[in-house]
């Protein structure tokens, strides 16, 4: 009888002694993998964006718009405006623009920027409130709707184009804002100095009617340049009487210097800030602002 023959013993293999490197990958298989990551980033934007695009509405909303003459308070005004840009369609000078996404609950809804154009009432008779259908932009507010002390006007202001016509008065009784002079630092006018030339440079688009030059028809800002020894654009070109004056006032440090002043029947229609040549403007609207005495 033969003896059991021993199992085979494993042969020892020796350990290498350093990293071994892996085959590099076929072009098929970095394509793919890059074709991964692409995905992986793409789809990371559109959750970020998606997030965005209902967080930043809710910020920017917070912002306050300088919303078209006549507007009803904000919360009644977003509730009675439709969007249907009738508003839009009839301002002589394309003031009033409709807000975009970022506006929150007011996409869609009339507003104005004063700085890139302002509304110079070169319609005469507010033809925005006279085209909405709803009366989100009124000249008279419901009974039952307040309104809030400082927005109402004392008397109805007289636009200065009209100011040798039977009827002279603006048909508005409550402001779309006030302008102040936020920024007095930059203002030519307290610094004592003149300005010639454009009022917004060769480049600016904004529009207005020069009442001395052609009563009906608004002309391009650039193409009426200034030389004026001391700068007073802003209450030049205001376009109602007794809105803003150039007074004499003192400085911290006692001396005297000429300032704009605004007066009570400013309404906020924001010439004053879309024609102020410094940049930023020394001078804005505050929209929903009242009139404090």
């Amino acid at each position: 009888m033969e003896p059991d023959k021993p199992e085979d013993e494993p042969v020892p293999v020796a350990k290498p002694t350093g990293k071994v490197k892996p085959p590099p990958l076929s072009l098929s298989k970095r394509q793919a993998l890059r074709r991964k990551f692409l995905r992986t980033v793409l789809l990371t934007g559109g959750v970020l964006g998606a997030a965005l695009s209902g967080y930043l509405p809710m910020v920017y909303a917070r912002r306050q718009r300088l919303r078209p003459p006549g507007a009803l308070e904000e919360k009644d005004f977003l509730a009675s405006c439709i969007k249907c840009g009738q508003c839009v369609q009839v301002c002589p000078v394309q003031a009033i623009k409709l807000a975009d996404l970022v506006d929150g609950f007011g996409v869609g809804v009339p507003h104005i920027d004063a700085r890139d154009q302002a509304c110079d009432f070169s319609c005469d008779a507010v033809q925005c409130i006279l085209a909405c259908p709803t009366g989100a932009l009124t000249y008279t507010k419901p009974e039952f709707l307040p309104v809030r002390q400082g927005t109402q006007l004392a008397a109805k202001p007289i636009l200065l184009a009209k100011e040798k016509d039977a009827e002279p008065t603006l048909n508005l009784k409550e402001r779309m804002g006030v302008a102040r002079l936020t920024r007095p630092e930059l203002c030519l006018a307290i610094k004592g100095k003149g300005f010639k030339g454009q009022a917004r440079g060769a480049a600016f688009k904004g529009r207005m009617r020069y009442f001395k030059v052609d009563r009906w028809k608004p002309i391009p800002v650039a193409e009426h340049p200034y030389d004026v020894a001391e700068c007073d654009l802003c209450v030049r070109e205001c376009p109602l009487k007794g809105a803003i004056s150039i007074e004499t006032v003192y400085a911290p440090d006692g001396t005297q210097r000429k300032s704009p002043v605004v007066h009570e029947p400013c309404v906020g229609c924001g010439v004053c800030e879309m024609i102020c040549p410094t940049e930023t403007a020394s001078i804005e609207i505050v929209p929903r602002e009242v009139w404090r005495t």
